[in-house]
């Protein structure tokens, strides 16, 4: 033990001499522009009309609090894929299992939602070439047909193949690209400019014509927040700055800033070019541009719909510009697509390593190195995601809702962690920590609420059904819970969990039982599992399960506020804006210090501070490092 805790502090003061705010700033900087900005722009102005410029920048102030949480974990306690290995050192196995399948969720959809990207791009294309149509309008929302999901489906195998044979060439190949897409929405906007209306921020029912309701909900809902999650990728890599006190908070704030502005004018420059006659729709009926002409190409129909304001000679420069986004509506997503798949792959053989998914799933093979058969459920899993959510603007509220679940950690780690290991070195230390813990953990809580029942109805029904999951895997394994136990209360659980869904409302029920009893039987279904787990647990499971009640009442509650408030399906709501915001951000501040006061010292915590470092490996990563070595 002794030799691989000096192996890690050797490395550790080895890599933080290498990285500078220059290199944290482009490795957050780079990952967060992806496929959002193609499909955002149009999304946020169908739901917030002009006001849509405000939620870019509530989306990025809101994911700095988020960010400045994890600098000072990520730089205390390095850890690849962090996100999910901190709640098992600040509460315990259980919850740091609800964290991981909802953060497994979240990642292994992104490169399902990249492959959407490329096709409905690709179809403008496509349909002129061939007369295929690979996209069509279904409830009021662009989605791909039969035709389209089988090319997606070749899409997720061509990234499944890429991260076997193709890693060298993609690590070079990445950062070219990195540049390209940096580049090309600079451009876009620019160009659009030249087509600018200003009477489309006056008219047509003015700046907040839906509402600035509606303004929080886009940023949960249009892809702003998703087009921004590339943020910690910097924070990642804390643990090598040369000077994290500095370096960390500036990098991640102006990465973010540095990206919102790029967003921001990109929305300014799409609402200023919209051509209501262009795209078919009423002047003024903002909701219908997600049913729109331009909805599955939504900047290329801008540019190509405004050929003719900026013509050299017989060339007009937009249209010639539409062609190269098509281009790049390609290679970009595609990039971060294969990213995702091999990120997917990865999060699925650490999940099984800390015994949360059978063991098969940890498999490497001998030849590549690569955990081949996590590829594989990576590559299936993504593409049953396209049964449910065949569209863009479906599926990015889906990953929203599950990834923003697991940030509400953030703020409450850094509390617990002060607490239970207060003594190990903190390169960044988190000035002003008790008011941005919770602003952190809040920013999370609202973006979770923000994104409406019908979006929390897929989520909550997805990220509770792996409680089933902890009683079939991880409870045994740890000897939290017997073999037997597990699957007396895991089998049941699941088969009337997914009845209750079955029979709940829309979008994912047949609408027999209404919402408040469904709900009601929600949280009898989760209570009851969870409490029969703590009673036939071992002390330290039982530990572990009080730790984590906190959040499930924060899904809960959210949940049943979003379908009474502004943002669920009734016509009048009983909890009209702004009380039901008001009300979502008690619920959060409730849960905010519930969970830091249930945060204790862990076993893998307690090994940590014996060691004084946070370089320690856990007793899991002990194994894994071991297994890697032999």
């Amino acid at each position: 033990m002794e030799d691989r805790v000096r192996y890690f502090e050797d490395a550790d003061r080895k890599l933080k001499r290498e990285l500078g705010f220059q290199q944290l700033f482009f490795l957050s900087f780079g990952s967060i522009i992806g496929s959002g900005w193609l499909f955002a722009a149009l999304a946020g102005a169908a739901i917030a009309g002009p006001a849509a410029l405000l939620s870019w920048v509530i989306g990025a102030v809101l994911l700095i609090f988020v960010g400045l949480n994890y600098a000072e974990t990520s730089c205390m306690i390095p850890r690849s894929g962090s996100v999910v290995r901190y709640p098992h050192l600040t509460h315990g196995g259980f919850l740091g299992f609800i964290m991981s399948w909802s953060f497994m969720l979240g990642t292994v959809t992104v490169t399902a939602i990249e492959a959407l990207a490329v096709v409905q791009y690709a179809s403008v294309y496509v349909r002129d070439w061939t007369g295929v149509e690979l996209t069509t309008v279904r409830e009021g929302v662009a989605v791909l047909t039969g035709a389209g999901i089988v090319l997606a489906v070749l899409l997720m195998i061509l990234f499944f193949v890429v991260n076997i044979f193709g890693v060298r060439f993609f690590g070079e190949f990445n950062r070219w690209v990195s540049w390209w897409k940096t580049i090309i929405p600079v451009l876009t906007f620019v160009l659009l400019f030249f087509a600018f209306r200003a009477s489309n921020f006056t008219e047509f029912g003015g700046f907040a014509p839906r509402g600035f309701d509606n303004v929080f909900n886009a940023v949960a809902t249009a892809g702003i927040v998703f087009a921004y999650f590339g943020f910690r990728q910097g924070l990642d890599f804390g643990g090598e700055a040369r000077n994290p006190q500095r370096d960390i908070p500036a990098a991640t704030i102006l990465s973010l800033a540095a990206a919102g502005a790029i967003y921001f004018f990109l929305q300014l420059a799409f609402l200023g070019a919209l051509d209501w006659d262009a795209a078919g729709v009423n002047p003024g009926d903002w909701a219908a541009l997600n049913d729109s002409e331009w909805a599955s190409q939504p900047l290329y129909y801008a540019l190509e719909s405004n050929g003719g304001v900026l013509v050299l000679g017989a060339a007009s420069i937009l249209s010639i510009f539409a062609v190269v986004l098509l281009v790049d509506a390609a290679i970009s997503p595609a990039g971060t697509g294969w990213i995702y798949m091999g990120s997917s792959a990865r999060v699925l053989y650490g999940m099984a390593m800390h015994d949360d998914l059978p063991r098969w799933l940890t498999r490497v093979e001998d030849r590549t190195g690569i955990p081949m058969v996590a590829l594989v459920a990576a590559l299936v899993v993504g593409c049953i995601f396209f049964l449910p959510f065949p569209g863009w603007y479906i599926l990015v509220g889906f990953i929203t809702g599950a990834l923003v679940f697991t940030f509400v950690m953030g703020g409450v780690q850094v509390q617990v962690m002060r607490r239970t290991a207060p003594d190990l070195p903190r390169p960044y230390w988190l000035k002003g920590a008790a008011v941005f813990s919770p602003l952190g953990f809040l920013a999370g809580s609202m973006i979770f609420y923000w994104a409406g029942y019908e979006t929390l109805r897929g989520v909550v029904a997805a990220v509770l059904i792996g409680l089933a999951l902890y009683a079939f895997f991880q409870g045994p394994r740890r000897n939290r819970i017997s073999y037997p136990v597990g699957l007396a209360l895991g089998i049941p659980f699941a088969v009337v969990w997914l009845a209750t869904q079955y029979f709940g409302p829309a979008p994912l029920g047949n609408g027999a039982l209404p919402f408040f009893a469904y709900w009601v039987l929600c949280v009898a279904e989760v209570v009851g599992f969870v409490g029969l787990v703590w009673l036939f647990a071992s002390d330290r499971g039982r530990r572990e399960v009080k730790a984590a009640w906190w959040v499930l009442f924060l899904a809960l509650a959210l949940y049943l506020l979003s379908y009474y408030g502004t943002y669920g399906p009734l016509e009048n709501p009983p909890v009209p804006f702004p009380w039901d915001n008001l009300i979502a951000l008690a619920v959060g501040l409730v849960a905010y210090y519930w969970g830091v006061a249930s945060g204790y010292e862990t076993e893998e915590m307690r090994s940590i501070n014996e060691s004084g470092t946070g370089l320690v490996p856990t007793s899991e990563e002990e194994e894994s490092l071991g297994a890697l070595r032999d």
